[in-house]
């Protein structure tokens, strides 16, 4: 969430023409300086957020680096994520590719262009301190940065939480 609301932060990739390429190999397009733009992004909605200034040295050098390939990216923001959480899962990639069976599949309840109370209509989060929650109200399910900035090392107790109720 930024100043004048919503910003949708997407990593363009180089698109090939002809089939589909696999997901590992999806390479990331530097050609607009997303990650600087990103980054940026990143400094002006939450750098008066309680916990920036603590994650922002291990966090700018994801948009310092140029990844190829967005697995990679992906990979890396994942376990730097599980790390603030404090959690140790290993996180593997697969080999073929598993259809989604929707309720029964994890990956069901994670999706770009859907609200989370869409995909799990008794999931209602409680609401945290948010840097433009008094002029924009409070937005659940922004991403995992908006959390940590904002809640820190209660980040998991409050996920924990929100998947109780």
């Amino acid at each position: 969430m930024g100043p004048n609301g919503l910003m949708p932060l997407s990593i363009p990739v180089i698109h090939t023409h002809g089939d589909k390429p696999l997901l590992k190999d999806v390479r990331i397009d530097y050609d607009s300086n997303w990650n600087k733009i990103h980054w940026k992004s990143l400094v002006a909605s939450y750098a008066s957020s309680p916990f920036f200034e603590y994650l922002a040295d291990e966090l700018a050098p994801f948009y310092e680096k140029k990844f190829s390939f967005l697995i990679d990216l992906n990979h890396q923001l994942i376990n730097f994520s599980l790390q603030q959480l404090g959690k140790t899962i290993a996180v593997k990639r697969s080999e073929n590719f598993t259809e989604i069976v929707e309720m029964q599949d994890p990956r069901y309840f994670i999706h770009p262009k859907k609200n989370q109370a869409e995909l799990d209509p008794g999931f209602q989060p409680e609401a945290y301190h948010q840097v433009f929650a008094d002029r924009l109200g409070f937005r659940s399910n922004l991403s995992i940065l908006d959390l940590l900035f904002n809640v820190g090392p209660a980040a998991l107790s409050y996920l924990l939480r929100s998947l109780k109720t």
